[in-house]
């Protein structure tokens, strides 16, 4: 009976190393998965807190939390079942569904670049439109709510292939814990800092009113940095969508081996890396560069096709 009982507890602690080994592989796959997708998360957090802007002080977290929650929607009811199904019916398509998403990054960067450049100053001054006014700010509310979920959905998705894509050569098992450990840590992370961000002039001014001269100092430059913060991420933002969508374009190229603009972009890489004083972040600037200007290329191409031919046609049509 005894020795029944110690081969018992023998096999229940080669399950638990079974387990804690497990584990491990997922948090390694998971980190490595997450820190591939670093830019995307970077865009993420860059656009998300402009739609919790402009709103009471007392709605900004309760809208953030909204969209949090509709990014875990998004991620664990549809792109991680979708993820694994790519994974076990369809491996082969996960480079284009990459690829198709890293044109839409560039199409959006390139689009709100071109309304920024063609953008009357007027602009800002002209009155809200009739059926603005008519809205509630509940309305109002739950549309911004409804943008942000949806362009979380196609970042989020960006995430989940570019992880996806990182362990597909992994057990199936791995893939889910990974694919699930990033998603949950990546949503925490991006909301949680979009929150701090949403409400630092909220804390600002709490530091301002109160407490020693240095503290109410800290609390006017946090007030005062808040807007040059808003529009540096907006910048930001433009800038990750580019840099992300062309690097996932140049790696898709590669992997179709059509390889002469990622081999021009790797040339130019090398030579920066090769620079006496950091030579590595000379040469991932460099790559970056080299992917943003891909995706700037792509995502006019795709502009014109969407909107500047068909207005073309149609004057000629109406000519």
């Amino acid at each position: 009976m005894a020795s029944g009982f110690a081969a018992l507890l023998d096999d229940v602690a080669a399950i638990a190393k079974l387990a804690a080994a497990s584990l491990d592989d997922v948090t390694a796959a998971a980190g490595k998965a997450g820190s591939k997708a670093v830019g995307v998360v970077v865009d993420d957090a860059a656009v998300t807190p402009g739609y919790a802007m402009g709103f009471t002080p007392e709605r900004e977290l309760p809208i953030v939390w909204k969209i949090s929650l509709g990014s875990l929607r998004n991620k664990f009811l549809f792109l991680l079942p979708g993820a694994l199904l790519l994974s076990v019916f369809a491996p082969w398509a996960v480079t284009p569904i990459l690829m198709l998403g890293g044109a839409y990054l560039c199409f959006e960067a390139t689009e709100k670049i071109i309304e920024s450049i063609v953008k009357s100053p007027h602009d800002a001054d002209q009155p809200p439109k009739v059926e603005q006014l008519a809205q509630s700010s509940a309305e109002i509310e739950a549309q911004k709510v409804a943008g942000a979920i949806r362009t979380d959905l196609i970042l989020s998705g960006e995430i989940m292939a570019i992880a996806l894509a990182t362990v597909a050569d992994r057990p199936f098992a791995i893939q889910a814990g990974a694919l699930a450990l990033v998603s949950l840590a990546l949503t925490i992370g991006v909301y949680g800092v979009v929150g701090l961000i949403v409400k630092m002039d909220d804390i600002g001014v709490h530091l301002a009113r109160r407490g020693s001269a240095l503290r109410r100092s800290v609390g006017r430059g946090l007030v005062k940095s808040m807007p040059h913060l808003m529009e540096a991420l907006s910048v930001i933002g433009v800038a990750a969508m580019l840099w992300v969508g062309g690097g996932i374009l140049v790696h898709g190229l590669e992997h179709f081996h059509l390889d002469t603009v990622p081999l021009a972009i790797e040339a130019l890489a090398e030579k920066a890396h090769r620079a006496p004083v950091l030579g590595a972040v000379a040469a991932w600037l460099t790559f970056a560069a080299g992917a943003a200007v891909v995706g700037l290329v792509v995502g006019g191409v795709i502009v014109a096709i969407l909107h500047f031919l068909p207005r073309r046609k149609h004057s000629v049509t109406a000519g």
